[in-house]
């Protein structure tokens, strides 16, 4: 079976009311010309010519209300009985791995054939100093970009139990398209998101279902050497939407058209679906709320991280890559250089 009609059946699988990207990406197009007109744009700390030049996204996660997915467990294709074992286990990068031997993946099991993703951050991006959204505070923002490098999409399903908690399960596709499901002990979770957006004019306010803790974003010390000294500071930012927004690596298995839409915004859906497919990228520009860290009063030099999956939540192909950082001088906010999917800082 060809990866043509592997991404044809999986799209038809999760489609649902997928988001016009397109079109929300050009009406922010359209909202950034205006802002910068009538203002005056800052100063931003690029990471270099040798940086991925990322698109910066929308500012808003859906235009006009927009539903997102809302495909229940088992999908158009058939329901699908949870496989044996949990997601995630395997030994993750960032704050701190699981205790105790690692069981294999189900990746790293050849008879089950599946197509699993493997999630990289891009380098921090777009680095900028903001003195204005704190008073008496120093912010270092920063871009952020999860990007799915794997054979396969990640694609996280959620259901209401008696229509209040959530159960949370991964869906990995094996060859022939059919989904399996490892039940996993993420949470879906209700994120208002307030208008403010650095150094552009308000927008609405709206709330959204996202997974939580899917990234996380740390300030480590270090030496002359660019080794990680001690952990300094960390990011308020962790909850995503999981969606596909941007496509950055186009292949013969990334389809072409997004599957995976923008944030739902209904509070009393009662199933829905959240993912990003293999060579699509969810990302949030730094002037978005909470994509910054702290850095009032600090002297030095810094690995700024941005880690996915730091609570190791879901089954990936390669969990040693999920750490991206980029360094950077303090409070000069002078980038250094920068390293992509790593273990460890």
């Amino acid at each position: 079976m060809t990866a043509q009609v592997l991404n044809e059946r999986h799209v038809a699988t999760v489609q649902g009311t997928v988001a016009t990207n397109i079109d929300e990406i050009r009406e922010m197009i359209v909202i950034r010309v205006r802002a910068c007109v009538a203002i005056t744009c800052a100063v931003v700390l690029g990471i270099g010519t040798g940086s991925l030049a990322m698109p910066t996204a929308p500012f808003a996660q859906v235009a006009g209300g927009g539903t997102g997915g809302s495909t229940a467990p088992g999908g158009s294709s058939g329901e699908s009985t949870p496989d044996e074992g949990r997601a995630g286990g395997g030994a993750a990068p960032g704050a701190g791995s699981p205790q105790g031997t690692t069981e294999p993946t189900p990746c790293q099991r050849p008879q089950l054939h599946l197509r699993c993703p493997d999630l990289i951050m891009s380098a921090p991006s777009k680095l900028h100093l903001d003195r204005t959204t704190l008073p008496g505070h120093v912010l270092l923002r920063a871009t952020s970009s999860i990007d799915n490098h794997g054979q396969g999409p990640l694609e996280v399903r959620g259901h209401r139990e008696n229509g209040h908690k959530w159960v949370v399960y991964q869906a990995i596709y094996d060859r022939g398209g059919h989904p399996h499901l490892f039940k996993t002990a993420a949470k879906l979770v209700f994120k208002y998101v307030p208008g403010e957006r650095y150094g552009y004019p308000a927008i609405e306010a709206f709330s959204y279902w996202k997974f939580e803790h899917a990234a996380g974003f740390q300030l480590w010390s270090i030496d002359s050497h660019r080794h990680a000294l001690g952990l300094v500071r960390t990011s308020p930012k962790v909850d995503y939407c999981l969606r596909d927004l941007f496509h950055t690596d186009p292949s013969s298995r990334s389809p072409s058209a997004p599957v995976y839409p923008a944030c739902n915004q209904d509070p009393n859906i009662t199933s829905d679906v959240l993912g990003t497919s293999v060579g699509w990228t969810d990302s949030y520009p730094y002037e978005y709320p909470e994509q910054w860290i702290d850095v009032t009063g600090l002297h030095g030099r810094f690995a700024y991280l941005q880690i996915a999956d730091p609570d190791h939540l879901l089954i990936e192909s390669n969990p040693e890559n999920n750490i991206s950082e980029t360094y950077v001088e303090l409070p000069s906010g002078r980038v250094l250089g920068y390293r992509i999917g790593v273990s460890a800082p």
